[in-house]
Protein backbone atom coordinates (compact mmCIF):
# COMPACT_ATOMS: atom_id res chain seq x y z
CA UNK A 1 0.00 0.00 0.00
CA UNK A 2 1.34 3.46 -0.90
CA UNK A 3 2.33 5.79 1.93
CA UNK A 4 -0.25 8.37 0.87
CA UNK A 5 -2.99 5.75 1.03
CA UNK A 6 -1.86 4.60 4.47
CA UNK A 7 -1.84 8.17 5.71
CA UNK A 8 -5.32 8.80 4.35
CA UNK A 9 -6.66 5.68 6.06
CA UNK A 10 -4.87 6.59 9.29
CA UNK A 11 -6.34 10.08 9.16
CA UNK A 12 -9.83 8.71 8.66
CA UNK A 13 -9.42 6.37 11.62
CA UNK A 14 -8.15 9.16 13.85
CA UNK A 15 -11.14 11.30 12.96
CA UNK A 16 -13.46 8.38 13.57
CA UNK A 17 -12.18 7.81 17.10
CA UNK A 18 -12.22 11.49 17.97
CA UNK A 19 -8.43 12.02 18.02
CA UNK A 20 -7.22 15.13 19.81
CA UNK A 21 -3.73 16.69 19.68
CA UNK A 22 -3.49 16.64 23.49
CA UNK A 23 -3.55 12.83 23.37
CA UNK A 24 -0.05 12.77 21.89
CA UNK A 25 2.97 11.89 24.02
CA UNK A 26 5.01 15.08 24.31
CA UNK A 27 8.64 16.25 24.15
CA UNK A 28 10.28 17.97 27.12
CA UNK A 29 9.35 21.56 26.20
CA UNK A 30 5.66 20.66 25.97
CA UNK A 31 5.79 18.78 29.28
CA UNK A 32 7.42 21.76 30.98
CA UNK A 33 5.01 24.22 29.35
CA UNK A 34 2.03 22.15 30.49
CA UNK A 35 3.55 21.69 33.92
CA UNK A 36 2.57 18.01 34.09
CA UNK A 37 4.44 14.80 33.36
CA UNK A 38 2.26 11.81 32.43
CA UNK A 39 3.88 8.55 33.56
CA UNK A 40 2.60 4.99 33.11
CA UNK A 41 3.53 2.22 35.55
CA UNK A 42 2.29 -1.36 35.70
CA UNK A 43 -0.32 -2.62 38.12
CA UNK A 44 0.18 -5.88 40.05
CA UNK A 45 3.94 -5.43 39.86
CA UNK A 46 4.99 -5.46 43.51
CA UNK A 47 7.36 -4.10 44.74
CA UNK A 48 7.69 -1.72 41.80
CA UNK A 49 4.12 -0.59 41.30
CA UNK A 50 0.64 -1.49 42.45
CA UNK A 51 -2.51 0.23 43.64
CA UNK A 52 -3.15 0.16 47.40
CA UNK A 53 -6.24 1.88 48.81
CA UNK A 54 -6.67 3.77 45.56
CA UNK A 55 -3.09 5.09 45.47
CA UNK A 56 -0.16 3.93 43.37
CA UNK A 57 2.76 2.78 45.45
CA UNK A 58 6.04 0.99 44.90
CA UNK A 59 9.55 1.72 43.66
CA UNK A 60 8.46 2.83 40.19
CA UNK A 61 5.63 4.97 41.57
CA UNK A 62 7.99 6.72 43.99
CA UNK A 63 10.61 7.07 41.25
CA UNK A 64 8.04 8.73 38.98
CA UNK A 65 7.23 11.21 41.76
CA UNK A 66 10.93 11.95 42.26
CA UNK A 67 11.52 12.44 38.53
CA UNK A 68 8.61 14.86 38.27
CA UNK A 69 10.01 16.73 41.25
CA UNK A 70 13.43 16.98 39.57
CA UNK A 71 11.80 18.29 36.39
CA UNK A 72 9.77 20.74 38.50
CA UNK A 73 6.43 19.61 37.13
CA UNK A 74 3.35 17.92 38.56
CA UNK A 75 2.88 14.20 38.12
CA UNK A 76 -0.02 12.54 36.35
CA UNK A 77 0.60 8.92 37.35
CA UNK A 78 -1.51 6.20 35.79
CA UNK A 79 -1.38 2.50 36.67
CA UNK A 80 -1.87 0.37 33.57
CA UNK A 81 -2.49 -3.32 32.99
CA UNK A 82 0.21 -5.43 31.41
CA UNK A 83 -0.75 -6.75 28.00
CA UNK A 84 0.38 -9.88 26.18
CA UNK A 85 3.83 -8.42 25.54
CA UNK A 86 5.92 -5.29 26.08
CA UNK A 87 5.60 -4.30 22.42
CA UNK A 88 1.84 -4.00 22.83
CA UNK A 89 2.21 -2.07 26.08
CA UNK A 90 4.50 0.46 24.38
CA UNK A 91 2.09 0.83 21.48
CA UNK A 92 -0.95 1.32 23.71
CA UNK A 93 0.62 3.69 26.23
CA UNK A 94 3.21 5.70 24.30
CA UNK A 95 2.52 6.11 20.61
CA UNK A 96 -0.76 4.71 19.31
CA UNK A 97 -3.16 4.68 22.23
CA UNK A 98 -6.62 3.26 22.56
CA UNK A 99 -9.74 3.73 20.45
CA UNK A 100 -11.12 6.25 22.91
CA UNK A 101 -8.24 8.63 22.25
CA UNK A 102 -7.11 8.67 25.88
CA UNK A 103 -4.07 10.88 26.56
CA UNK A 104 -0.86 8.94 26.06
CA UNK A 105 1.84 8.76 28.69
CA UNK A 106 4.95 10.88 28.17
CA UNK A 107 7.05 8.26 29.94
CA UNK A 108 6.60 4.58 30.72
CA UNK A 109 8.68 2.91 33.44
CA UNK A 110 9.78 -0.69 34.04
CA UNK A 111 10.61 -1.31 30.39
CA UNK A 112 13.27 -3.99 29.78
CA UNK A 113 16.46 -2.54 28.33
CA UNK A 114 16.85 -4.91 25.41
CA UNK A 115 18.37 -4.27 21.98
CA UNK A 116 15.98 -6.53 20.12
CA UNK A 117 13.00 -4.88 21.80
CA UNK A 118 14.38 -1.49 20.78
CA UNK A 119 14.89 -2.60 17.19
CA UNK A 120 11.31 -3.89 16.96
CA UNK A 121 9.85 -0.66 18.34
CA UNK A 122 11.18 2.25 16.31
CA UNK A 123 8.26 4.40 17.46
CA UNK A 124 9.78 4.67 20.95
CA UNK A 125 13.10 5.69 22.44
CA UNK A 126 14.50 3.99 25.54
CA UNK A 127 15.89 5.91 28.50
CA UNK A 128 18.98 4.83 30.40
CA UNK A 129 18.26 1.85 32.70
CA UNK A 130 17.82 2.45 36.42
CA UNK A 131 17.69 -1.03 38.01
CA UNK A 132 19.11 -4.50 37.41
CA UNK A 133 16.79 -7.44 37.94
CA UNK A 134 17.99 -11.00 38.51
CA UNK A 135 16.45 -14.40 39.14
CA UNK A 136 17.08 -15.55 42.70
CA UNK A 137 16.02 -18.14 45.27
CA UNK A 138 15.07 -17.89 48.92
CA UNK A 139 15.26 -21.05 51.00
CA UNK A 140 14.51 -22.21 54.50
CA UNK A 141 17.86 -22.63 56.14
CA UNK A 142 16.65 -25.60 58.13
CA UNK A 143 15.72 -27.49 54.96
CA UNK A 144 18.85 -26.86 52.90
CA UNK A 145 22.46 -26.67 54.02
CA UNK A 146 23.25 -24.21 51.26
CA UNK A 147 22.28 -23.11 47.77
CA UNK A 148 25.25 -22.60 45.44
CA UNK A 149 24.01 -24.35 42.30
CA UNK A 150 20.77 -25.64 40.80
CA UNK A 151 21.74 -29.20 41.75
CA UNK A 152 21.23 -28.19 45.39
CA UNK A 153 17.48 -28.22 44.74
CA UNK A 154 17.69 -32.01 44.94
CA UNK A 155 14.21 -33.40 45.55
CA UNK A 156 12.92 -30.21 47.23
CA UNK A 157 9.80 -28.35 46.07
CA UNK A 158 10.17 -24.88 44.53
CA UNK A 159 7.27 -22.42 44.82
CA UNK A 160 7.08 -19.93 41.96
CA UNK A 161 4.77 -17.97 39.70
CA UNK A 162 3.74 -19.81 36.54
CA UNK A 163 4.99 -18.40 33.21
CA UNK A 164 7.53 -16.19 35.00
CA UNK A 165 11.19 -15.85 34.03
CA UNK A 166 12.17 -18.08 36.96
CA UNK A 167 9.63 -20.67 35.84
CA UNK A 168 10.96 -20.70 32.28
CA UNK A 169 14.53 -20.95 33.50
CA UNK A 170 13.81 -23.96 35.73
CA UNK A 171 11.57 -25.67 33.17
CA UNK A 172 14.37 -25.63 30.60
CA UNK A 173 17.42 -26.05 32.86
CA UNK A 174 19.42 -29.26 32.50
CA UNK A 175 17.01 -30.74 29.99
CA UNK A 176 13.95 -30.21 32.17
CA UNK A 177 15.40 -32.03 35.16
CA UNK A 178 13.60 -29.81 37.70
CA UNK A 179 10.11 -29.82 36.19
CA UNK A 180 8.84 -32.23 38.80
CA UNK A 181 10.08 -29.97 41.60
CA UNK A 182 8.02 -26.97 40.57
CA UNK A 183 4.82 -25.94 42.31
CA UNK A 184 3.12 -23.24 40.29
CA UNK A 185 0.96 -20.38 41.56
CA UNK A 186 -1.02 -17.83 39.58
CA UNK A 187 1.12 -14.96 40.85
CA UNK A 188 4.27 -14.38 42.87
CA UNK A 189 2.35 -13.19 45.94
CA UNK A 190 0.66 -16.58 46.28
CA UNK A 191 3.96 -18.39 45.76
CA UNK A 192 5.61 -16.27 48.47
CA UNK A 193 2.76 -16.92 50.91
CA UNK A 194 3.06 -20.66 50.30
CA UNK A 195 6.80 -20.52 50.94
CA UNK A 196 6.36 -18.48 54.11
CA UNK A 197 3.70 -20.93 55.31
CA UNK A 198 6.17 -23.78 54.94
CA UNK A 199 4.45 -25.39 51.96
CA UNK A 200 7.70 -25.31 49.96
CA UNK A 201 11.30 -24.98 51.19
CA UNK A 202 12.41 -22.91 48.18
CA UNK A 203 10.96 -19.78 46.58
CA UNK A 204 12.02 -18.66 43.10
CA UNK A 205 11.48 -15.27 41.50
CA UNK A 206 13.29 -11.96 41.04
CA UNK A 207 15.53 -10.89 43.87
CA UNK A 208 13.53 -7.67 44.28
CA UNK A 209 10.22 -9.51 44.61
CA UNK A 210 11.67 -12.03 47.05
CA UNK A 211 13.28 -9.35 49.22
CA UNK A 212 10.07 -7.33 49.30
CA UNK A 213 7.96 -10.37 50.25
CA UNK A 214 10.29 -11.37 53.09
CA UNK A 215 10.46 -7.75 54.27
CA UNK A 216 6.67 -7.34 54.29
CA UNK A 217 6.29 -10.60 56.23
CA UNK A 218 9.11 -9.63 58.64
CA UNK A 219 10.74 -12.97 57.94
CA UNK A 220 14.18 -13.28 59.57
CA UNK A 221 16.95 -12.87 56.98
CA UNK A 222 19.21 -15.40 58.67
CA UNK A 223 16.52 -18.09 58.40
CA UNK A 224 15.70 -17.22 54.79
CA UNK A 225 18.91 -16.68 52.82
CA UNK A 226 18.64 -15.43 49.24
CA UNK A 227 20.91 -16.96 46.63
CA UNK A 228 21.67 -16.53 42.95
CA UNK A 229 23.09 -19.46 41.05
CA UNK A 230 24.73 -19.79 37.62
CA UNK A 231 22.64 -21.18 34.78
CA UNK A 232 23.80 -22.02 31.27
CA UNK A 233 20.31 -22.12 29.77
CA UNK A 234 18.83 -19.86 27.11
CA UNK A 235 16.80 -17.80 29.59
CA UNK A 236 18.30 -14.52 30.79
CA UNK A 237 18.89 -14.60 34.53
CA UNK A 238 19.80 -10.88 34.68
CA UNK A 239 18.29 -7.94 32.85
CA UNK A 240 18.03 -4.20 33.22
CA UNK A 241 14.90 -2.08 33.39
CA UNK A 242 14.52 1.54 32.39
CA UNK A 243 11.96 3.77 30.79
CA UNK A 244 10.66 4.63 27.33
CA UNK A 245 9.27 7.69 25.58
CA UNK A 246 7.93 8.35 22.09
CA UNK A 247 10.75 8.55 19.57
CA UNK A 248 10.35 12.28 19.00
CA UNK A 249 10.64 12.94 22.75
CA UNK A 250 14.31 12.08 23.14
CA UNK A 251 15.03 15.32 24.97
CA UNK A 252 12.57 14.13 27.63
CA UNK A 253 14.42 10.80 27.84
CA UNK A 254 17.71 12.62 28.39
CA UNK A 255 16.14 14.81 31.08
CA UNK A 256 14.73 11.71 32.80
CA UNK A 257 18.17 10.07 32.66
CA UNK A 258 19.74 13.15 34.25
CA UNK A 259 17.09 13.09 36.98
CA UNK A 260 17.70 9.40 37.71
CA UNK A 261 21.46 9.99 37.80
CA UNK A 262 20.93 12.74 40.35
CA UNK A 263 18.64 10.50 42.42
CA UNK A 264 21.28 7.78 42.34
CA UNK A 265 24.06 10.19 43.32
CA UNK A 266 22.22 11.68 46.27
CA UNK A 267 21.12 8.25 47.54
CA UNK A 268 17.41 8.83 47.09
CA UNK A 269 16.93 5.95 44.65
CA UNK A 270 18.60 3.58 47.10
CA UNK A 271 16.38 4.92 49.88
CA UNK A 272 13.25 4.41 47.77
CA UNK A 273 14.19 0.76 47.23
CA UNK A 274 14.96 0.24 50.92
CA UNK A 275 11.47 1.51 51.80
CA UNK A 276 10.17 -1.75 50.31
CA UNK A 277 12.98 -3.94 51.66
CA UNK A 278 14.73 -4.09 48.28
CA UNK A 279 18.46 -3.82 47.74
CA UNK A 280 19.19 -1.20 45.08
CA UNK A 281 21.12 -2.88 42.30
CA UNK A 282 22.39 -0.28 39.83
CA UNK A 283 22.59 -1.29 36.17
CA UNK A 284 25.95 -1.94 34.59
CA UNK A 285 25.04 -0.12 31.40
CA UNK A 286 23.23 -0.70 28.15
Amino acid sequence: MRSSARLAIAGSLLLAIGFHPEAIARPLDQVVADGTLRVAVYGDNVPFSDTVNGKAQGIDADLARAIAEKLKVKLDLRVVDAGENVDGDLRLNLWKGDLAGSPLADLMLHVPTDRQLALRNDQVFFTAPYFEQEIAFAYHKGDLEGFDKLDDIGDKTVALEGTSAADLMLLTAQGGRFRGNLKHYKNFDEAAKAYLAGEAPILAGTRAAIEAALFAAKAPKDDNPIATVPSSGLVKTRWEIGGAVKTDSRDLAYAVADAVTALNTDGRLKAICETYGVTYTPPKGY
